[in-house]
């Protein structure tokens, strides 16, 4: 069952105490050394504070997407999931990962352009929220193999809250041409 984000965002890791959350982040490079990049990243979040564990699935390559569909002119990603145990809040966790993708050349200047890092925050636990500022689960979530293959890899009975079990969601989208 989720639950719906009654607090603000805004919140002091350092003055918050909450449970440990599992967050789900996807992470994503199509630009330069991927490998390296993602390897980098995971260790960012695993200095993060508040973290008390983060497990990684072996990275998939896809296709690049773009606003007008699947790019295969464009550099390939290297695609993963990282499953975050936080109790850092949701709007702080998100702040991390901007700041994670900025030290590592991210430049927002073309939606879904190519980068050089890219980190979504695609599940916390089970809140769902509509927040503008913080939508959770990530929209376009279930509609991602590179995401849902993944997270399914290291939790095979996970659920992307509100919207159902992410393998029912995974055999879908292999069923839908």
């Amino acid at each position: 069952m989720s639950r719906r984000l009654t607090e603000p965002f805004a919140g002091d890791a350092r003055r918050v105490s909450r449970p440990a959350t599992v967050a789900v982040v996807a992470l994503g490079a199509n630009l330069g050394d991927r490998d390296a990049t993602l390897s980098a990243a995971v260790d960012a979040l695993r200095a993060l504070p508040l973290v008390d564990d983060v497990r990684v699935a072996e990275a998939v390559e896809s296709v690049a997407l773009k606003p007008d569909g699947p790019d295969v002119e464009a550099p390939a990603y290297l695609n993963s999931v990282a499953l975050v145990t936080t109790r850092l809040a949701p709007s702080v966790l998100l702040g991390y990962l901007h700041a994670i993708e900025a030290r590592h050349g991210r430049e927002r200047r073309e939606r879904w352009g190519d980068r050089t890092l890219d980190l979504d925050l695609i599940a916390y636990g089970d809140v769902v929220s509509d927040d503008p500022a913080l939508t959770l689960p990530h929209p376009r979530a279930a509609q991602r193999a590179f995401v849902l293959l993944p997270w399914l890899t290291l939790d095979p009975e996970a659920e992307l809250p509100g919207v159902g079990r992410v393998e029912s969601l995974l055999e879908h989208l292999r069923d839908t041409p």
